[in-house]
């Protein structure tokens, strides 16, 4: 007998394997693997001592002669659908039926289906039945599809009742249509040829190399994910990820099963039961031509997709866009290819093997690869001897390729888990990602990385996104080179059908005949130009990078309607911010979209805006025009030069003051506290910044935020092909002249004076006079003293329509003073309110109509010379371009926590930018 500490060797019913274990050890997995409540017909021999150690030499386990029943119970359901889920497989249906059977231990696969076709009554000439087992993954503790299909997936199955702790088996039943069968299969051509010509309603058309019925074995086919391509596209169509079957490539019996399961358990490795492959893999076609247009959001006759705000809404995006019209199959049922399969070009056959070789977890090689000729085998192929081998040719005089060898499915298993794909590339990423990039083309690189991740379980690196992002972008807008050379026409098709509007180029000549480079563009449409004599006589301007290919700055222009929203006027790609490029923006203004005297044009203090706005040759020097500065700005270049927030915030009040007398109350502080500061202030005109010295010519806009609002809205097109650009810029003004003419219009019919923003204002100061005191001195003047509740006093003057408190004059509509004055006279005080802000002036202003776009191919042909972008603009290197944009304390969050270094404990840097670390150590 062996010691206590002497280890035991355990023959197992397997022959000649033996193991070497301690018993506490056997016995704690044996009952794992059988417990003894359920499977009573286990039996363990052997005397065992109180200390839990074997004390025979051998311990056996038998089988007892009452070890199996004779039938196994099956619950079978039908007249329903699979659904699948991370952890689950489910059958739901408002109509499911359920039918318990009691199978056989010996049943083979067509003895099965002959009773369930027995039991549910269902007519085997009209349908058949695909089988799909709930098969438990014990080690991932969740359950796995397996489809039922021989004598041996029949065994496997009912094996489980003996293998596991599952008393019933559960079997789904899918009902399929026998289906007419094509001759030949061209990869998906035929049935694309049928469902365009015939009434494809009545029955669809299966895939396969005989002319037999072929049943159709998709899970879950109705919830499939597939993408509607566009024309010429290198790829097709995504085939549904819950279609991951678990067929077993070789027979696992009862002994065999706990042998291999024992021996993995006591090398602390993870056993792996059954290999997955996937059942189905669909054919890459590509859709007609003419209802992809239809729906392409870059097509010159249609408006873009509207962006939608929540990343949430992605999976909407997907299913929206993405429609499936042909059946999830390569080329028969356990979705394997087929020799004498046909495709319609080389990429079609690439875009089929790269997601079929996803779907299975495995990996190919490309063995070779040519025009003609395209050759792959299993990446694993030396290693695990997989005969998976595929070879294609090309049809003499087609672009058709034929699958003349294929050896498959995979025999091989992965040794890990992999994280990601090779097979998964950025050309299969970009496809995927169509349909994201047209509803929202600012989609993050993180929320690429999270579709494709719910989308085929792989976790792709960051570049392989961006990659695949700027490739979906490329095959939607087109390329960044050419749309330079396409834009010239692209501005004649806009002409074609909105005459009237203005575009000016700016180029330079080069050594190249008929070719000049690109240097600045202006653009402003019809509608703005005269939309914008209604507006009030204010225009905010501000220049914002581009992000593509090329670098650049987009310069926009932008009015105020009466309803104090922005109104876009014109538009500008340049090849940076200078003297040069502002100069020739504000020119082109002045030249071709309006000549309207005293316009006031606020800005940021950029020195070419500085320069331009003086120079008496341009059109917009005073009194021409009156340039303001965005008090923004103003007091962020403050807060740059003195890094002071209580300084900061007497500056803008002193800004917003309406009279002088608080503007020098404000102004006296600041010098108190810093005269340094005060002397700044005092350098820079006070008119060009302080609302009190404006003399109304601001109209209350302090800031360029109506450009900036704008910038916020192209912000993803800024990345695009400046052709994308350009036809953004229309159809979102469109969409705007739209919306706010309707609102106008609906205004007029309802005799409404004014608009919502003034009505909203008179009404607050309409409360407000009621409570003031009012004296007459000059009858014939409209002279009056009006005291309000906290006691201050003004004059008020109805016949020169003028307060003391000047709010009348900057705004453009009466203040509460002389309101009050005009109750007590029983003046009709609303004449006293600027003719932009009543309702037909907002009517005239958005009322001029953009008309739609021609098809690009009616559009005139463009002989001009060609227009190349500046290779001084080209951005080299890859991945994320690095922002341009100048940083500052606009930038910083108000009550943001400042970083606390943990050398020196200071606030405001950390350790890697601190300045005191000598002193420290």
């Amino acid at each position: 007998m062996p010691s206590s500490s002497s280890p035991v060797v355990v023959p197992l019913c397997s022959g000649s394997t033996s193991f070497t274990c301690r018993f506490s050890k056997f016995r704690h997995f044996f009952s794992s693997y059988f417990p003894l409540d359920k499977h009573p017909q286990f039996v363990g021999l052997g005397d065992f001592s109180q200390n839990g150690e074997v004390e025979d030499e051998i311990a056996w386990i038998i089988w007892s002669s009452n070890m199996s029943a004779s039938t196994i119970p099956v619950i079978c359901y039908y007249n329903g659908q699979i659904v699948r889920t991370k952890t689950d497989v489910e059958y739901e249906g408002s109509e499911t039926r359920i039918v318990p059977l009691k199978i056989p231990i010996e049943c083979t696969f067509q003895e099965l289906i002959d009773m369930i076709y027995s039991k549910t009554i269902i007519d085997k000439r009209r349908f058949n039945l695909v089988l799909i087992c709930k098969y438990p993954l014990r080690n991932e503790n969740r359950f796995q599809p397996f489809q039922v299909r021989d004598d041996s997936s029949v065994r496997e199955m009912l094996d489980l009742v003996n293998t596991t702790t599952i008393e019933e088996i559960e079997l789904f039943i899918k009902v399929v249509r026998v289906k007419a069968q094509l001759n030949q299969c061209v990869g998906g051509h035929e049935d694309l040829f049928v469902r365009n010509h015939y009434n494809v309603a009545q029955f669809d058309y299966g895939y396969g190399p005989s002319s037999g019925p072929v049943p159709d074995t998709g899970l879950n086919a109705d919830d499939e994910d597939s993408a509607d391509e566009e024309p010429n596209d290198e790829y097709g169509e995504d085939v549904d990820d819950e279609c991951d079957g678990a067929d077993a490539d070789v027979e696992v019996d009862r002994h065999a099963s706990f042998l291999r399961a024992f021996n993995q358990a006591l090398e602390n490795e993870q056993g792996v039961y059954v290999s997955a492959q996937a059942p189905s893999c669909d054919v890459s076609n590509h859709p007609d031509d003419e209802t992809l247009d239809e729906s392409s959001p870059v097509a010159y006759h249609l408006p873009p997709t509207p962006q939608f705000q929540h990343v949430e809404n992605l999976d909407i995006a997907v299913a929206s866009c993405w429609t499936p019209w042909v059946q999830p199959t390569t080329g028969n049922s356990s979705g394997e290819f087929v020799i004498g399969q046909v495709f319609n070009s080389k990429s079609d056959l690439q875009e089929a093997a790269k997601i079929y070789s996803i779907k299975a977890h495995q990996e190919y090689v490309v063995v070779a690869s040519s025009k003609k000729l395209l050759v792959l085998r299993c990446k694993k192929a030396e290693e695990c001897h997989c005969p998976w081998k595929l070879r294609a040719m090309v049809i003499k005089d087609t672009s058709l390729f034929v699958i003349n060898k294929y050896t498959g499915p995979h025999t091989c298993v992965n040794p890990c888990l992999n994280r990601d794909h090779h097979q998964l590339d950025s050309q299969l990423v970009s496809t995927h990602i169509k349909a994201l990039i047209q509803a929202q083309f600012t989609l993050s690189t993180a929320a690429i990385q999270a579709s494709v991740m719910e989308k085929w379980g792989y976790q792709i690196s960051y570049k392989k996104a961006l990659d695949g992002k700027h490739k979906a972008i490329r095959q939607l807008f087109g390329d960044f080179s050419q749309s330079y050379t396409e834009l010239p026409r692209l501005f004649m098709g806009i002409d074609q059908s909105n005459p009237g509007g203005a575009v000016v180029w700016k180029t330079f000549e080069t050594n190249m005949p008929n070719t000049e480079i690109f240097q600045h563009v202006f653009w402003s449409f019809k509608p703005s130009i005269e939309g914008f004599q209604h507006c009030r006589p204010v225009m905010s301007i501000d220049g914002t990078h581009l992000y593509g290919k090329y670098k650049g700055k987009l310069l926009i222009a932008m009015g105020c309607d009466g309803n104090n929203q922005l109104f876009p006027l014109a538009f500008a790609i340049t090849e940076g911010e200078n003297t040069d490029s502002w100069g020739w923006f504000l020119a082109c203004i002045r030249n071709h979209v309006t000549q309207r005297p005293g316009i006031c044009v606020i800005s940021d203090r950029h020195p070419g805006i500085m320069a331009a706005m003086v120079d008496p040759h341009l059109g917009w020097a005073t009194p021409f025009a009156y340039h303001r500065i965005c008090m923004r700005h103003f007091a962020s270049n403050f807060m740059t030069r003195f890094k002071d927030k209580i300084l900061k915030n007497l500056v803008c009040r002193a800004a917003l003051a309406s009279t002088e007398r608080k503007f020098k109350k404000h102004m006296n502080t600041i010098g108190r506290i810093n005269s340094e500061a005060l002397q700044w202030l005092e350098a820079v005109p006070f008119q060009l910044w302080a609302l009190s010295h404006d003399g109304g010519r601001r109209y209350g806009l302090m800031t360029t935020n109506i450009s900036e609002v704008f910038n916020s809205v192209l912000k993803g097109a800024r990345s695009l092909p400046v052709t994308a650009l350009v036809q953004l810029t229309f159809f979102r003004l469109n969409g705007y002249f739209v919306a706010r003419r309707e609102v106008g219009a609906n205004r007029l019919a309802s005799t409404e004076q004014f608009t919502p923003y003034v009505d909203a204002q008179i009404q607050g100061r309409v409360v407000k006079a009621g409570s003031m005191e009012i004296v007459l001195y000059d009858h014939k003047k409209g002279l009056f003293h009006v005291k309000s509740r906290r006691g201050r006093t003004h004059r008020v003057t109805l016949h020169e329509k003028t307060c003391t408190c000047v709010k009348t004059l900057i705004y453009g509509f009466p203040c509460s003073h002389i309101i009050s004055a005009c109750q007590h006279r029983c003046v009709d005080f609303h004449l006293f309110v600027d003719r932009y802000y009543t309702t037909q002036s907002y009517y005239d202003t958005w009322a001029p109509l953009f008309h739609p776009i021609f098809n690009e191919d009616e559009w005139p042909l463009y002989d001009g010379t060609v227009i190349v972008p500046p290779e001084s603009m080209r951005r080299f290197g890859s991945g994320r371009p690095k922002s341009t944009r100048l940083h500052n304390e606009m930038d910083v969050r108000e009550g943001k926590t400042l970083n606390m270094c943990g050398l020196c404990k200071q606030l405001g840097h950390n350790r890697r930018s601190c300045k005191n670390i000598n002193q420290v150590q």
